[in-house]
């Protein structure tokens, strides 16, 4: 089942009102026919792929420059019901809650809270690792790149059993660091959500009240939340499913580690994030605060094998939140994010001005490949579209063929 809400190019007049009135940004770039082909490539490709698995419900939003290309939502927000996902369905999105943190903490840097080398412990007192060595030389950019030294995931399963962070954070002095701080990559959960103790205490403000103020208001971002009290009274949300495409319930799991986990969102907010995350919202962030966060800080070569479908791919790092990825010609700004049986995929590339963001209610098949594939059927596309752009003159091509 798709819920027909978005192929731009055939809205009528009466319906490209209406969405500005509510998205602020037109489609305007799908005059030209090859940004046509690119969206009718990829709308064909989706709705294939939903009609062929077990997948309930997605949404999606392409972004070119500042318009919208594509914003539609997929199947149904609850299996037991079959109520159409709208561009405006909350989703929870798990872990590309993560960028948030690393660009509200762009922010507090540039507005001089701290510094991107400042020790935890400095805004953190409580903060105490297995040695003073260690505890001293953890920094905040530590934290946002999850290279601590910490192992894998640690305390991931206190979090999962509903332990609050504070709680959570102090039990670290007993675990031993699995490297030297800075040295070694090992993602994180609990430890990377003590930005939030960080943001406190420098900003006399909690964490979750600051991403409201600096990010969702000004970017329009009507839908979004960060607790689980809010997604239990929205009334336009998507529930999770399984594997099979059974209903799940909505738990509270990782609102407990809001950086890390605890967002929610519709397609129609996402979108608007990623017109801040392209720099087309310099009264929300600076394009240099932009560029540091972004920055690669460690190499995450080891999960290469994690990313199969992003060919051709040379190497992958960790910045402030965010991945990134070298695809040779191309350096992609990636996350995904999993919880509560939700799926969530974003990337986009800073040069081209490019953005994708899908969102899923099951841990969908779909979900690992649909984001590269779409930049595949960018690349494929982009010469022909620049040249009409340049141009205005239609240069015929041969039809997409996935590889």
């Amino acid at each position: 089942m798709v819920a027909m809400l978005a192929v731009p190019y055939f809205w009528s007049k009466k319906d490209v009102s209406e969405v500005k009135r509510e998205l602020k940004y037109l489609p305007e770039n799908l005059e030209n026919p090859h940004t046509r082909d690119l969206v009718n490539s990829f709308d064909q490709f989706f709705k294939s792929a939903m009609q062929g698995s077990r997948t309930p419900g997605a949404a999606v939003v392409i972004i070119k420059d500042t318009s919208i290309l594509y914003m539609r939502g997929f199947g149904v927000k609850n299996a037991r019901v079959g109520d159409s996902v709208d561009v405006n369905t909350v989703f929870r999105i798990g872990s590309l809650s993560k960028g948030f943190a690393g660009v509200l903490s762009g922010m507090l840097v540039e507005d001089g809270r701290f510094a991107w080398n400042d020790p935890v412990k400095k805004y953190y007192p409580d903060f105490k690792l297995s040695t003073q060595e260690h505890t001293d030389q953890a920094t905040i950019s530590h934290l946002l790149s999850h290279t601590t030294g910490m192992p894998y995931h640690t305390y991931s399963d206190l979090v999962e059993g509903g332990w609050t962070l504070r709680n959570i954070s102090a039990k670290l002095h007993r675990v031993r660091p699995a490297a030297p701080v800075g040295k070694m990559y090992n993602y994180q959960n609990a430890v990377f959500s003590l930005i939030e103790e960080v943001i406190k205490s420098s900003t006399h403000q909690n964490y979750q009240d600051l991403v409201r103020k600096r990010i969702f208001e000004p970017a329009g971002m009507k839908n979004a939340s960060l607790t689980y009290r809010e997604i239990l009274q929205t009334k336009d949300k998507a529930y999770p499913h399984d594997n099979l495409g059974g209903r799940m319930d909505i738990t509270s799991k990782y609102y407990n580690t809001t950086a890390a986990g605890g967002i929610n969102a519709s397609i129609a907010d996402m979108g608007k994030w990623m017109q801040v995350l392209l720099g087309n919202r310099n009264d929300i962030v600076t394009d240099a605060t932009l560029d540091r966060v972004f920055a690669p800080i460690i190499t995450t070569s080891n999960e290469r094998r994690v990313f199969p479908h992003w060919a051709p791919m040379r190497d992958a790092y960790y910045a402030l939140g965010w991945r990134v990825l070298d695809c040779g010609a191309d350096t992609l700004i990636y996350h995904g994010g999993y919880v509560n049986g939700y799926r969530s995929e974003l990337a986009f590339d800073r040069k081209e001005k490019v953005a994708i963001c899908v969102l899923f209610n099951s841990p969908s098949p779909i979900a690992s490949s649909c984001i590269p594939i779409f930049f595949d059927m960018y690349r494929f596309h982009s010469d022909n579209i620049k040249e009409w752009e340049t141009t205005g003159k239609f240069k015929s091509a041969l039809s997409y063929q996935s590889k």
